[in-house]
């Protein structure tokens, strides 16, 4: 891959690997759209005295906290409480496609998308889309029928949580990556659900050529239908932050446009992610922490939102409050991959992407 140097290639997989554990970890406490909404978690913040937001969330005080009840897993993912990351869906689907990669290769197939999800993921750690297609597949559907029958969830935002790992192995090239990803999520979603996969994949492998977000963000909207809701809202997000819309007028402006679609759809949560990126503008705290501050998904947003963020700055580049509590190390539900190291979940993603060029 003649894109970057060998040594800068590793430092931006690496990035990109740290960026998504990290960003997941700080979303993880206030995953509930519904009730933690963007003024919830700043009230939360302000409470804990965390705003501007340049680490991870502070645990609760010990008093005074009524309404602002964390997720059940929030002592492993506080600031001070961290000692390698949680186990999570978003993290564990990065873990599974690369595996596939490994044992798959690049012309892996739809259905064995599917036999590598019923070999090495555990039912009960599938969530929505993916619980649908798997329950589809035990009873010996085929894609894409298991994307379709009796599932309410097809444009939800799992397949785009599954997307990073074909950007890291595509580095520069956006088509391919979205191409990949795109065989990815017709096992468990449509329309916009499939076009988030694709979009994401396609911005993270332009994030490893591109200046900024912004450019980044253009070149991933080339591989999507431009009339798709996912490109119009993505437009409209940037449409926002040119003419100077500060962010959280742009926010209410997008939520009033999409929120309808719920907390776990994949547009609104687009679109919060390219506000979280835009403003962010290049810096990765700010851009992780602008993302997850933009509520819905938060620990899908903020996994994704510093993925492309790690993959821009590299990993020598992002601050030691983010990396060092995590500790080299990953908690998964994927069989055989339990406590794996981060350095060596991007060794091996190197490996790959070296041999695309």
């Amino acid at each position: 891959m003649g894109l970057l140097p060998h040594s800068e290639l590793a430092d931006r997989i690496l990035g990109g690997w740290t960026g998504r554990i990290a960003g997941n970890m700080l979303g993880k406490p206030v995953e509930r759209g519904d009730h933690w909404t963007p003024d919830r978690i700043d009230r939360y913040l302000r409470l804990t005295d965390a705003l501007p937001l340049t680490d991870y969330l502070p645990p609760p005080p010990a008093a005074g906290a009524d309404g602002f009840e964390l997720r059940p897993e929030w002592p492993q993912c506080v600031r001070g409480r961290i000692r390698g990351s949680c186990r999570d869906d978003d993290v564990d689907y990065s873990i599974l496609g690369l595996h596939l990669l490994e044992t798959r290769g690049f012309d892996f197939t739809t259905e064995q998308v599917g036999e590598h999800w019923l070999l090495r993921l555990p039912y009960l750690q599938t969530f929505t889309a993916e619980r649908t297609a798997y329950r589809n597949l035990a009873n010996g559907l085929k894609p894409p029928l298991t994307a379709t029958y009796d599932n309410p969830h097809q444009e939800w935002i799992g397949a785009l949580i599954r997307a990073d790992v074909y950007g890291w192995t595509s580095p520069g090239d956006p088509r391919r990556a979205a191409s990949l990803a795109r065989r990815d999520a017709v096992l468990s979603h449509t329309g916009n659900g499939v076009y988030g996969a694709m979009w994401a994949a396609a911005l993270i492998a332009a994030a490893f050529a591109a200046p900024g977000p912004r450019d980044a963000l253009e070149t991933s909207l080339e591989r999507i239908p431009a009339s798709s809701r996912l490109a119009r809202t993505v437009r409209h997000t940037i449409g926002l932050y040119e003419a100077g819309v500060e962010w959280p007028d742009a926010l209410a402006a997008l939520a009033e446009e999409s929120n309808h679609l719920g907390w776990i759809h994949t547009v609104p949560n687009a679109a919060v992610l390219t506000a979280g990126l835009l403003y962010g503008e290049g810096d990765f705290t700010r851009t992780i922490a602008l993302t997850v501050r933009g509520g819905l998904d938060t620990d899908s947003n903020g996994a994704t939102a510093g993925s492309i963020a790690g993959v821009m700055c590299g990993a020598r580049a992002i601050p030691s409050q983010w990396s060092e509590p995590l500790q080299d190390r990953v908690r998964s539900a994927v069989f055989g991959f339990d406590g794996v190291r981060i350095s060596e979940l991007a060794e091996r993603t190197l490996r790959l992407a070296t041999l695309t060029g």
